[in-house]
């Protein structure tokens, strides 16, 4: 699994090239992004390419949320389709999530 950092001001955006979020390579994008984990860091996970998410998928961005709030971070999400955020919603993570239609409205929250 690719995933990429796109460094925008003083938050990271983070983006994978694979479609699917699920068992087969969930721990791959765990290992991933905490390496990006820094004390304080912001991160914007970018979904727009995420065409599918299992359970697996939806406890390793929640795991990487914890990670970052352990340390005084955030993670918030944009860019979801309609199928991946019925998901988010069905099983209640937008309520644990700030998610955003946008890249550039995530990125520019934290600034709020």
């Amino acid at each position: 699994m690719t995933v990429s950092a796109d460094p925008q001001e003083s938050v990271v955006v983070v983006v994978t090239s694979e479609e699917a979020l699920d068992a087969g390579n969930a721990n791959d994008f765990k290992v991933a992004v905490a390496k990006m984990i820094q004390p304080g860091a912001q991160l914007v996970l970018d979904m727009r390419g995420i065409k599918f998410i299992d359970s697996s998928g939806l406890g390793a961005i929640l795991s990487c949320l914890r990670q970052l709030n352990d340390q005084g971070g955030d993670l918030k999400l944009c860019g979801m389709n309609k199928p991946v955020r019925a998901l988010f919603e069905l099983v209640r993570m937008h309520r644990v999530f700030e998610i955003f239609n946008t890249r550039d409205e995530a990125v520019r929250s934290y600034a709020l």
